[in-house]
């Protein structure tokens, strides 16, 4: 199969993630790592399996997803933004190379299948999606929150069917705990420049479904006993039981974020 677009790989200290993910995607001929300086080897992992690496301090993900498509000389037209706990798949492959020949958006929706000790959260985590392939003139990425959305479309936006794996729990609890209180505290500051007034509740019946999730999370923001409805709403109402026992803890986990946030935000007001 031809291969007509260059991967992007963000990447910090991801020495005992990153070969996996790049044996993922050892078909694409034009990989090329924007790293955050690594002190644990992980430039020299990725210059040994082939892929060319640059250095830029991370700022945040917009910044650095920018970076790339304005500073490298890429072989193709085309790039996909992927991270090291995430892995490509055959079937997103030969639909990324579909969508290129039909040209008939100029940047993409991806979803993501979330896994979490070796199981695909199918209900719990749900299907989230992200602009993550883009014709590098046709799209820019803008922050928002603790990560990145889609800007100054040219050729509007399609959404692909096809997923990549995100093993988001690959550095374990620990990891995962101290960049969820990072991630609260830019949760907090999105939801204190956010009015109840400026939420646009149209999008909820006329909207995209990208919107619609938006305009959820706007609301969330809102409600009280947030942490008890986020469970209940992952748990019951997305039908997370049906994940099974790894389902069920990460429910627990997410409520716990919420509570977090809750926290974060009583503090701040003290």
């Amino acid at each position: 199969m031809e291969n007509k677009f260059s991967i992007i790989v963000l990447t910090y200290n991801e020495k005992d993630s990153l070969e996996e993910c790049l044996s993922s995607i050892g078909w694409c001929d034009d990989i090329v790592i924007i790293d955050s300086y690594s002190s644990d080897g992980t430039q020299t992992i990725a210059e040994k399996l082939g892929a060319r690496v640059f250095e830029n301090k991370f700022t945040d993900f917009a910044q650095q997803r920018n970076f790339a498509n304005d500073t490298i000389d890429f072989k193709h037209e085309w790039v996909f933004h992927l991270d090291a706990d995430e892995h490509f798949t055959s079937a997103l492959r030969a639909e990324c190379n579909k969508a290129i020949n039909d040209y008939e958006y100029g940047a993409f929706l991806v979803p993501a299948k979330e896994i979490l000790w070796d199981t695909w959260l199918k209900y719990s985590a749900g299907t989230v999606y992200q602009m993550r392939f883009h014709k590098l003139t046709d799209a820019r990425f803008e922050q928002y929150g603790h990560g990145q959305r889609e800007a100054d479309l040219k050729k509007g936006m399609g959404k692909l069917n096809e997923a990549y794996k995100h093993y988001f729990f690959s550095k374990g609890l620990n990891h995962w705990f101290f960049k969820h209180l990072k991630y609260a505290s830019e949760e907090v500051e999105n939801e204190q420049n956010v009015s109840f007034k400026q939420i646009p509740f149209g999008k909820l019946f006329n909207g995209k479904s990208i919107e619609k999730r938006r305009v959820l999370k706007a609301i969330s923001y809102k409600i009280p006993f947030r942490p008890i409805f986020k469970f209940l709403y992952m748990y019951l109402f997305k039908l997370g039981f049906l994940d099974g026992s790894v389902g069920f803890r990460f429910c627990i986990m997410k409520s716990m974020y919420e509570q977090i946030i809750v926290l974060k935000k009583l503090e701040s007001n003290i």
